[in-house]
């Protein structure tokens, strides 16, 4: 029988995923991935057995933990279809001015995985986790948007699929952009004017 955990599992996961947001797979070393949990290198690969194992895991929880705060946010029945995504906007602009304060940006674990296409090949479960996301979250994007169009507040002509794509866009530049220090009004004001055509 082996020992019993001395550490909390999410907790490790939140940490790891934060550091391989801000410095992807690479060039995150397994003693940062320590220092951050706060846990002995044994006692991570005891839990996790390496760090592709780790970053697996760390992926998944990471797009559970976002999914849930947005799908909450853009189920809203209390805002209307165009409020939901202008909320979700300043919900990503807060994270980011969250991490800003604490000295680095956030990024964004699925946009630094994206681009990477030698991870997706190193690891097909990074591949279909991250093709699994695209469609989840564009069907809950494109789901506030056909609610925008019953209820007027996004134009009918607007297909639904390419709309939920544009905000995808849109939310990963501004993921980008945010790491280059631009303030939030500014990063606001970015993405507002990116999704106009379906807030006009």
């Amino acid at each position: 029988m082996g020992r019993p955990r001395t550490f909390d599992e999410i907790a490790v996961l939140d940490a790891a995923a934060a550091e391989f947001r801000v410095h992807g797979f690479a060039d995150t070393s397994t003693e940062q991935l320590c220092e951050a949990a706060g846990v002995r290198r044994s006692s991570l690969y005891n839990a996790f057995t390496s760090k592709d194992e780790l970053f697996v895991r760390a992926l998944e929880h990471y797009i559970d933990t976002i999914r849930e705060r947005q799908t909450a946010l853009l189920g809203d029945d209390g805002l209307r279809g165009a409020d939901r995504l202008r909320a979700l906007v300043d919900l990503i602009i807060t994270e980011e001015q969250v991490a800003a304060h604490q000295g680095h940006a956030a990024g964004c674990m699925v946009v630094q995985s994206l681009m990477n296409p030698d991870l997706r090949e190193r690891d097909e479960r990074i591949a279909r986790i991250l093709a699994r996301d695209l469609y989840e979250r564009s069907s809950l994007l494109a789901e506030a948007i056909r609610v925008g169009q019953v209820d007027g507040s996004i134009p009918e002509g607007v297909d639904p699929d390419d709309g939920a794509l544009l905000v995808s866009t849109v939310i990963s530049g501004i993921r980008v952009t945010a790491q280059a220090g631009v303030d939030a009004e500014a990063l606001r004001r970015i993405a507002l004017a990116g999704l106009h055509a379906l807030l006009s």
